[in-house]
């Protein structure tokens, strides 16, 4: 035990394992925060769509030598998620069918120009790092954190803002649009954020595990609460628990950062589905 307490100690004394904890902890906060909305509103399809995307814009910012591959991708995902929302109405091609054409095609083009541009003699390995992720969260630089920081600190300001609204939309939008709220615009809103978030977890845990970072929390806490507030508040909680938990195991046993995180996550959903039938018992 004091092994590991020294272990730790001796890497929390390395700036880029705080870098490391400090955006894991935001992305996991604002993952959980939108994550309830995501499941209550169906729109979990939308989040793995936008991480195929996500993908496939990622390989055009490292083709084109972008300093931060952000600048790259959270316009091009914000963009699809946009296109994805107001293309679904009067079209004759159904949503789910459109996104599973975009995410089709966003995983071939990515990893199409991955392979005939990648100056890489590893091209395997760097498809397998962007899809699973890796260690890429040990090796953020300051202004990777700091951009981080001001755009998780935008999503929660949004949220907390927005929270009434949002509530009415997620819960019954009729009512909601029939009393004069503009349901469209604060779909898009949410659309916005899901994109946003998902670029950024990219890094923590790659683009085909961050949807389960945004809807194993929420499902966790529903299976426990039946109020929006504490189900947001748990699923928070739960979100920030798994990711530091997944990280520290990761630093310490060597294993893959989002696949670590998002098994303690599934790990918790058991143990609060088993949580929720005791208690509903008693």
């Amino acid at each position: 035990m004091s092994n590991i307490s020294e272990q730790l100690h001796m890497y929390l004394s390395h700036s880029f394992v705080l870098y490391a904890l400090i955006v894991g902890v935001s992305i996991a906060l604002c993952a959980a925060m939108v994550g309830v909305t995501l499941v209550l509103k169906r729109f979990s399809f939308i989040g793995d769509g936008l991480s195929h995307v996500a993908f496939g814009a990622m390989t055009v910012g490292t083709i084109l030598h972008v300093s931060s591959n952000l600048y790259v991708t959270m316009p091009i995902t914000i963009l699809a998620a946009i296109l994805l929302l107001r293309g679904s109405q009067n079209s004759k091609v159904m949503g789910d069918a459109k996104l599973a054409i975009l995410s089709v095609v966003s995983l071939a083009f990515g990893y199409l120009m991955m392979n005939v541009f990648s100056s890489s003699a590893n091209v395997s390995g760097d498809v397998c790092t962007t899809l699973f992720g890796s260690t890429s969260i040990l090796t953020l630089t300051t202004e990777d954190v700091i951009l981080c920081l001001v755009i998780s600190a935008i999503v929660i300001v949004s949220f907390v803002f927005l929270y009434n609204r949002l509530f009415a939309v997620t819960f019954d939008e009729e009512y909601a649009k029939a009393t004069g709220t503009k349901t469209e615009t604060y779909n898009l809103i949410i659309a916005i954020i899901i994109a946003v978030i998902i670029v950024l977890g990219m890094n923590l845990v790659g683009s085909l595990l961050i949807s389960a970072l945004i809807i194993f929390p929420a499902l966790s806490a529903m299976c426990v609460f039946g109020s929006f507030r504490a189900v947001t508040i748990c699923s928070i909680i739960l979100s920030i628990v798994a990711a530091l938990t997944g990280m520290f195991i990761s630093i310490l046993g060597g294993t893959p950062v989002g696949a670590t995180i998002v098994t303690v996550d599934a790990i918790m959903y058991l143990i609060f589905i088993l949580l929720g039938k005791v208690t509903a018992r008693g």
